[in-house]
């Protein structure tokens, strides 16, 4: 069973830039999807960010896109979301998911497509 922990949450002032981390264990597989999901309050979960091991692609929401970035932290062993120019309008909890193996069930930034959740991280964007 893959467990999933993420780090780096916090308080910035809008404009201002914060990374996460999502560090996993358990992978029975190098080729994995991994995602950032986003939950405002009151508000449906949304897929942020999202990218594949086994092609290296990724894929963005498009109020994101442009000022964020999903990577691999090869030495750190975590998938990092680097948000820059944040907004108000981004303050949420933030969850990484992940599913093993080359076949997604659905669209990349579905919640749907994902097996594991962490527990998430709250980013907060205030003035």
């Amino acid at each position: 069973q893959v467990q999933l922990v993420e780090s780096g949450g916090g308080s910035v002032q809008p404009g201002g830039s914060l990374r996460l981390s999502c560090a996993a264990s358990g992978y029975t597989t190098s080729i994995y999807y991994m995602a950032w999901f986003r939950q405002a309050p009151g508000k449906e979960r949304e897929g942020v960010a999202a990218l594949y091991t086994g092609r290296e692609v990724t894929k963005y929401a498009d109020s994101v896109k442009g000022r964020f970035t999903i990577s691999r932290d090869y030495i750190k062993g975590t998938v990092d979301l680097q948000m820059n120019s944040l907004k108000p309008a981004d303050t949420a909890m933030y969850y990484c998911a992940t599913r093993e193996g080359r076949t997604l069930p659905g669209m990349l930034l579905a919640q749907e497509s994902y097996e594991y959740w962490g527990q998430g991280t709250q980013v907060t964007v205030s003035s």
